[in-house]
C-alpha cells in the first residue's frame, strides 16, 4: 500500500521557521517527482513547490520563492519542505504529493499519490 505521511508543521510567530517532511513508502519512487500543496480555510488547494527525482530542477509558486526550500532524501524516500520568513497567509494545511517525472509540477491533477496533509499556522 502507497502512503505519504507528512509530519512536522504546527504553530510559528510571522518571521519564524518551521519544517515539514515526508516519508514515502509502499513502492520505490524512482523516477517519481515529489511536490508540496497547501489549503487554507476557504480557499482552493494551490502548488507551493515540487522537485523531479533528478533533484536538480525545483519550481516554487511566486510568493514562496526565497522563503521555502524543498529538498529530497532519495534513500530514505523523503521530501522536506524548509520554511522560512513565515506569513500568517502561509496558514494552511500542507499536503505532500508524488507524481511520474515528467508530469507537469505545477498542476495538482498530475499527481497520482497524496499524503493526508499537517497543519501549519502562522500568528501575526
Amino acid at each position: 500500500q502507497v502512503q505519504l505521511a507528512e509530519s512536522g508543521g504546527g504553530l510559528a510567530q510571522a518571521g519564524g521557521s518551521l519544517s515539514v517532511s515526508c516519508a514515502a513508502s509502499g513502492r520505490t519512487f524512482t523516477n517519481f517527482a515529489m511536490g508540496w500543496f497547501r489549503q487554507a480555510p476557504g480557499k482552493e488547494r494551490e502548488f507551493v513547490a515540487a522537485v523531479r527525482w533528478s533533484g536538480g530542477v525545483k519550481y516554487y509558486k511566486d510568493s514562496v520563492q526565497g522563503r521555502f526550500a524543498i529538498s529530497r532524501d532519495h534513500a530514505n524516500n523523503r521530501v522536506y519542505l524548509h520554511m522560512n520568513n513565515l506569513k500568517p497567509e502561509d496558514t494552511a494545511v500542507y499536503y505532500c504529493a508524488a507524481g511520474l517525472e515528467s508530469i507537469t509540477l505545477e498542476d495538482e491533477f498530475h499527481y497520482i499519490y497524496w499524503g493526508q496533509g499537517t497543519q501549519v499556522t502562522v500568528s501575526s
